[in-house]
């Protein structure tokens, strides 16, 4: 029989969360466990940002953050800034760059933030072990204890940081939502997010486009962003796509603009302007040929402005600026960078990330219904939450 070793806290996900937590407990004396069925830490972190790891934004905020409770969020969010991981990249000599949007990247590798945790997790004395599942946990007489590969772990604090099911070819699973279900927890409902959507029926013609991006756009409901679209052999993608999918739901409409800094009356305008012209020609001024060819097919619209009506060119404008698509769904876990849902937050403390009725169990990150826009939102969300929780234990 194996015997099982003690520690004051295991943390279950060598993710960013979970190594953050790790470090930060370790920096404050906690011995403590991170347990991973990977044979590598922060693999999510090695293929972000296309390999540069895209670490925060500076822009964060708690209303770029969507959960059933929209305030849960602010109280680590504001403990643990972007500021705050920014210093410590600074004091690891790591070069950065600032993209669009506030969008901070590494000048190297995304590889630099894995070993810059794994040095904090070091110098903490943190023990990490890889490459074998976990294979039960319990919970009695007030502490945990963990079985993996052929070991047992007991401590009095156990941190879930094992992520959402977005790319299981990572490695990824529902492993969080389990462990929060076994212990009563809540978990509100996980779906794909920063996700590409996909086309069908009438709309299939736009996946010829395949490859032709455009700045938009993009709205669902009341929520807009302006950033570039991408049409894809199976419907839409790109950054203004993937921000808006977090917030459509099944069945609605998406609209794009696709002309978003013109102004109404703007193509009457032309008429008046260049009578000869044709909304062909302005359009190709303004977008990708084959988008524009495609746009003006379907508004059938080919020849010059001077002979069409003024009443068809503001019903043409209108579409422009408010073009529907129907998605019949989105490319699901598979292609999605996160996911949305999660462990309810109105089970856990918003100071601490302890679950409210189970002494001892946390959860953070991406495990827990907090979810960010694109662009290094997600990962101050588990800087953020993995410090509060490695402040706690």
């Amino acid at each position: 029989m194996t015997t099982p070793t003690s520690y004051d806290a295991i943390i279950l996900g060598a993710g960013a969360a979970g190594l953050m937590c790790a470090l930060t407990a370790g920096q404050r004396g906690r011995r403590v466990l991170l347990i991973d069925h990977a044979d590598r830490v922060g693999k999510k972190i090695l293929i972000s940002g296309g390999g540069r790891c895209n670490f925060t934004n500076l822009g964060v905020a708690p209303d770029r953050y969507l959960s059933a409770n929209p305030h849960f969020a602010k109280s680590a969010l504001r403990r643990y800034t972007q500021h705050d991981f920014i210093a410590l990249v600074d004091r690891h000599g790591i070069a950065w760059h600032e993209k669009t949007l506030g969008q901070l990247f590494c000048d190297g590798s995304a590889q630099q933030i894995v070993a810059m945790l794994c040095e904090e997790c070091a110098r903490a004395g943190v023990e990490i072990a890889l490459g074998h599942a976990i294979r039960d946990v319990a919970h009695a007489d007030g502490g945990y204890r963990v079985t993996w590969g052929d070991r047992i772990a007991t401590a009095p604090a156990l941190i879930i940081a094992t992520g959402g099911p977005s790319i299981p070819k990572m490695g990824a699973t529902g492993l969080a939502y389990d462990l929060a279900r076994s212990f009563g927890l809540k978990v509100v409902e996980p779906r794909p997010a920063l996700v590409p959507l996909t086309l069908g029926g009438d709309e299939i013609l736009f996946r010829d486009l395949s490859g032709v991006a455009a700045p938009v756009e993009a709205r669902a409901g009341k929520v807009r962003f302006r950033e570039a679209a991408l049409f894809t052999h199976r419907g839409l993608s790109g950054p203004a796509i993937l921000q808006i999918s977090s917030y459509w739901r099944h069945g609605e409409p998406v609209e794009i603009d696709f002309l978003p800094d013109r102004a109404p009356g703007w193509l009457i305008d032309a008429k008046r302007a260049a009578p000869r012209i044709s909304l062909r020609r302005l359009l190709g001024d303004a977008l990708p040929t084959r988008l524009a060819d495609t746009l003006t097919h379907q508004l059938a619209l080919d020849g010059e402005l001077a002979n069409t009506p003024d009443r068809r060119l503001a019903d043409a404008e209108r579409r422009l600026a408010s073009w529907r698509f129907h998605p019949n769904g989105t490319e699901g876990f598979a292609k999605a960078e996160v996911t949305i849902g999660g462990i309810s937050t109105a089970e856990l403390s918003s100071q601490t990330m302890e679950a409210r009725t189970v002494t001892g169990l946390y959860a953070i990150g991406e495990a827990v219904d907090v979810t960010g826009w694109l662009g290094g939102y997600n990962f101050q969300w588990a800087w953020s939450s993995g410090w509060a929780a490695g402040q706690a234990i």
